[in-house]
């Protein structure tokens, strides 16, 4: 594949979107060596929009986008923003809640955050296992400039 190949998504406010967008990623990634972790990625990263930002509140929605290049897998989901920025919880042994965007953090070659209040991109790159596997492995959470 020599050029990217991009995927768009909107999801509406419903918890019912989760299992549909894993659904999605699995129908567009098929046999690609990524498809687990972006499974779970994306499971993740739609959780957290729908439960941490206004995306989960009435008439809310979220937007996500994979991006498939011979390097990896691109994840993006868009929300439409909260006054408390995408953090990791820091779950204690015994919490059932609280490791989602730590588990991204693990599975993810990168992972960036942008955006405000209004709205944020949580994007996570996983490389393909045999290109860049050693380069940056499991870099740690950036903020870039917000909008």
């Amino acid at each position: 594949m020599s050029e990217p190949r991009v995927w768009g998504r909107i999801c509406s406010c419903s918890v019912e979107e989760i299992p549909r967008a894993r659904q999605w990623t699995r129908e567009i990634l098929r046999d690609h060596p990524c498809l687990a972790d972006a499974e779970l990625v994306v499971s993740e990263l739609t959780t957290n929009a729908l439960t941490h930002t206004d995306s989960g509140s009435h008439l809310g929605v979220f937007h996500i986008s994979l991006t498939l290049s011979r390097a990896g897998v691109s994840i993006s989901v868009t929300d439409a923003g909260s006054i408390t920025a995408p953090h990791r919880a820091g779950a204690t042994a015994g919490a059932t809640r609280g490791r989602g965007l730590e588990i991204v953090t693990i599975l993810a070659h990168r992972l960036h955050v942008t955006g405000n209040a209004y709205g944020r991109t949580v994007t996570a790159e996983l490389a393909t296992p045999t290109l860049g596997e050693h380069e940056d492995d499991h870099a740690p959470m950036t903020r870039e400039a917000t909008r």
